[in-house]
């Protein structure tokens, strides 16, 4: 397995010798082998990344991120996550979540993100619509992906599901990559309505 710093030594070599410090994107995706563990110590010397991309590896767990007072951006797609935690570092400036493929089955731990404003989830394990009730917090979120969840099941069709989500979190403007419709933020407020 490859470390978090022998990650960012070869990224560093690969970029011919520039500093990760002082790097505001820095992609550590596809490692060979693959980074199972990720370490804070590491992690946290990158001071001035915006974009953290550790997508396609091994990672079975969050660290928290210390020192990344400027990320905005942090893909964990294709891991082997099971929960979403330890953000309270990046929560003011943390701006879009990417941790799709994963086996998630809960949306606890991403209320301390207020400004976030895209979360894609899709291919994990969140089993019903009512999760999403987590992410009244996330008063920002715009843009959403949840596609290839257990929760669809619930629902007959494409748009259902759409509405059902928009029925939780009304601020969206888009979901699984299409624009919401005005169509369909009536339609959820009907739910809403008829439900209360």
């Amino acid at each position: 397995m490859t470390t978090c710093a022998q990650a960012i030594k070869a990224w560093e070599v690969k970029n011919e010798g520039r500093s990760a410090e002082e790097a505001t994107e820095i992609s550590l995706c596809f490692q060979k082998p693959p980074i199972a563990k990720l370490d804070s110590k590491a992690l946290g010397a990158l001071k001035s990344c915006q974009k953290l991309s550790l997508s396609t590896n091994m990672i079975d767990r969050m660290v928290p991120l210390t020192g990344l007072a400027d990320l905005r951006i942090l893909s964990l797609g294709r891991n082997n996550l099971k929960k979403i935690e330890k953000l309270e570092d990046v929560a003011g400036t943390l701006q879009q979540l990417w941790i799709s493929y994963n086996q998630i089955s809960s949306l606890d731990g991403l209320a301390c993100l207020t400004n976030l404003t895209t979360l894609y989830c899709s291919n994990n394990q969140i089993k019903s619509f009512s999760e999403l009730e987590k992410l009244k917090a996330n008063a920002q979120l715009r843009d959403v992906l949840f596609t290839g969840n257990p929760m669809y099941a619930e629902v007959s069709t494409k748009e259902e599901a759409r509405i059902e989500i928009l029925r939780r979190l009304p601020g969206l403007k888009k979901i699984d990559g299409d624009f919401v419709k005005s169509s369909e933020i009536e339609a959820a407020q009907q739910a809403v309505d008829a439900a209360a």
